[in-house]
């Protein structure tokens, strides 16, 4: 069995994570502990919350080290969920610039409207349309709806790294993949079966 650490940084629906990961048949450990992070064969950073007040909590919890030397250096499969996605970034401009995790070249921003159907914050089930075949969408067609809440979304300056898209706000970026290192702004514990599949291929790595 997958031996998953659930990153605790005092931010996050960390109860339902763990659950989901238990059901698709991991076994979850949530933890702020290096130890625990160092003897995981995945890693998942979830997240609900403020881009700054997430990087402070990491930073002080001396788990932006530890995160880098097993998932960056260390290869091990590694999973970001909505803030824990845009965490990873160079920077965030959610109430100021907060220098980020440096591991995706890019930047978060605010979601801006183009319109009625572009509402912010963006919360609710919308499409996932994949730009690059990926072994974490394994089992899931390009185009099925996803489960998000956010209001800040992560532009990447590298096009290789985005791995799938959102038409909302003139378009995001919904997934990532560098290596073995993954993002979602989507909710997979939230979003049923087709969110469980992408647990399921992530947990196979």
């Amino acid at each position: 069995m997958k031996r998953v650490a659930v990153v605790d940084y005092g931010m996050g629906n960390l109860d339902s994570v763990a659950r989901a990961i238990e059901e698709c048949g991991g076994r979850p450990i949530v933890t702020d502990r290096a130890e625990d992070i160092e003897s995981a064969t995945h890693i998942v950073l979830p997240g609900v919350g403020a881009f700054g007040d997430g990087i402070r909590n990491v930073r002080q919890r001396g788990l932006d080290q530890i995160l880098r030397e097993q998932a960056v250096v260390g290869g091990i499969p590694f999973l970001g969920i909505c803030l824990g996605m845009q965490m990873l970034a160079t920077r965030g401009h959610e109430g100021g610039v907060t220098e980020g995790l440096g591991w995706i070249d890019g930047e978060v921003r605010r979601l801006e409207p183009t319109g009625q159907d572009s509402r912010v914050p963006h919360i609710g089930w919308n499409e996932v349309a994949l730009t690059r075949p990926s072994t974490l969408f394994t089992g899931v067609d390009s185009g099925h709806d996803f489960y998000f809440v956010h209001s800040y979304h992560l532009v990447c300056h590298d096009k290789e790294d985005v791995l799938a898209v959102t038409p909302h706000c003139g378009g995001f970026v919904s997934a990532i993949a560098r290596g073995r290192i993954f993002g979602v702004q989507f909710h997979p514990e939230k979003s049923q079966r087709l969110g469980f599949q992408v647990l399921r291929n992530f947990l196979a790595l």
